[in-house]
């Protein structure tokens, strides 16, 4: 997907960040969009059109039509379907009136801000983090288009500066609760922090929450807005289409309704009741078709998505997987002491944070590029003095 509308310059400044993967993506900066288009497209609509226009007596003349639009627009109105009795005056039912028409503009840009939020709350806290995702990524990303001293001399210059985030978000203290919480945290996100080379990862696993959550609650919050059943608005739409039936009018966006108010001439109090058209349910109705499908595509895909972090990100044997996969194919996994230090190398140098920065690599551009820095980090890793000393000691006892 990105691949496809990242031809378009429009698509390429409005993307701007590379910190997250296509479903942060889709929720963040596609659903925002679109929700920001139908906006613009309601406001229209209400703004410089007639979103209402009601069939006033025949003595009322222009002051009174105008004024009669006006309340009924603010003063909201109610639908009863042409078998039933209209009720007259104070009578009208409580429950058969539409109160939402008003509000659509405000209640979409509502929408986009809910899933804007995590957006910025992940932003915000992988500021704190000591590491710039969004640089590291873009850097990798854009090696493919450079010559090849160019993109050499990057790959190091990225190796270079998440060894130094690495050894910088290390935990110096010594303790037996230190070292406890070091242990618990490679297993669980009960204890986690930037020491503990999980910060990311959890965080991260959290937003994906967010998005989860907000998807989901969005069905319930358009529910209470409305004053309908629009969680089962889709399987509704459904039902009818797979039966047959035409679908000129949904009762829940009603294009005729009908209108009661109050004209005070001196002292006495007219009753009018007036039918009413209201247009903007005619865009209202296709618009909330459309997000209720949206809401559930993106739930679904983010719920998927969020699974397959948890699967790839939490177990050790799949991080663990996932170096060697890359070792084995730089040649790096033939001893047994490229055994041993491989599992160092994954949970005592990268962490679970610096393999979810790799991972986060091979999201945004590609696993070749994956396989590059992970074999630089990994002759940066054997290069250091520790593990000198460790090849050394184990070159000496194989001697003996």
């Amino acid at each position: 997907l990105d691949s496809v509308l990242g031809s378009f310059a429009t698509y390429a400044r409005l993307k701007g960040r590379y910190d997250d993967d296509w479903i942060d993506r889709l929720n963040h900066l596609y659903t925002t969009i679109i929700l920001i288009i139908f906006t613009i497209v309601v406001s229209t609509k209400q703004y410089v059109g007639e979103p209402i226009h009601c069939w006033c007596p025949a003595q009322f003349e222009d002051s009174h039509v105008a004024y009669t639009n006006n309340v009924c627009w603010v003063a909201n109105t109610f639908y009863v379907p042409f078998e039933h009795a209209l009720p007259r005056g104070p009578a009208r039912p409580s429950k058969a009136e539409i109160e939402y028409y008003q509000w659509v503009p405000m209640i979409l840009l509502f929408q986009a801000l809910m899933f804007k939020v995590p957006c910025i709350l992940w932003r915000i806290l992988t500021a704190s983090a000591g590491v710039n995702l969004d640089k590291i990524v873009t850097l990798a990303a854009e090696t493919a288009y450079v010559a090849p001293d160019d993109r050499d001399r990057t790959i190091k210059h990225i190796v270079r500066y998440m060894d130094r985030w690495i050894e910088n978000a290390r935990e110096y203290r010594s303790g037996c609760f230190i070292r406890l919480r070091q242990h618990i945290s490679k297993y669980c996100c009960i204890v986690w922090g930037k020491r503990y080379g999980n910060y990311l990862v959890t965080l991260y696993m959290f937003i994906k929450l967010l998005y989860l959550g907000n998807a989901i609650g969005q069905l319930f919050i358009l529910n209470e807005f409305l004053g309908t059943n629009f969680n089962v608005y889709g399987f509704e739409v459904i039902d009818h289409l797979a039966r047959g039936e035409s679908w000129s009018e949904s009762p829940k966006f009603p294009r005729i309704t009908h209108c009661f108010f109050k004209i005070r001439q001196l002292q006495n109090v007219h009753d009018y009741t007036v039918q009413c058209v209201l247009p903007i349910n005619l865009f209202n109705e296709k618009i909330f078709i459309f997000i209720w499908f949206w809401l559930v595509f993106v739930a679904t895909l983010s719920s998927f998505n969020f699974l397959i972090w948890i699967y790839t990100m939490i177990f050790r044997q799949h991080r663990l997987r996932y170096l060697k996969k890359f070792l084995r194919i730089n040649d790096c996994y033939k001893s047994e002491l490229d055994k041993k230090m491989a599992v160092k190398f994954c949970e005592q140098y990268l962490r679970q944070d610096g393999i979810f920065v790799l991972r986060l690599v091979g999201k945004n551009a590609n696993d070749v590029l994956v396989s590059e820095l992970i074999l630089q980090l990994w002759n940066h890793y054997r290069n250091k003095p520790l593990f000198r000393h460790a090849n050394q000691i184990s070159d000496d006892n194989s001697n003996v």
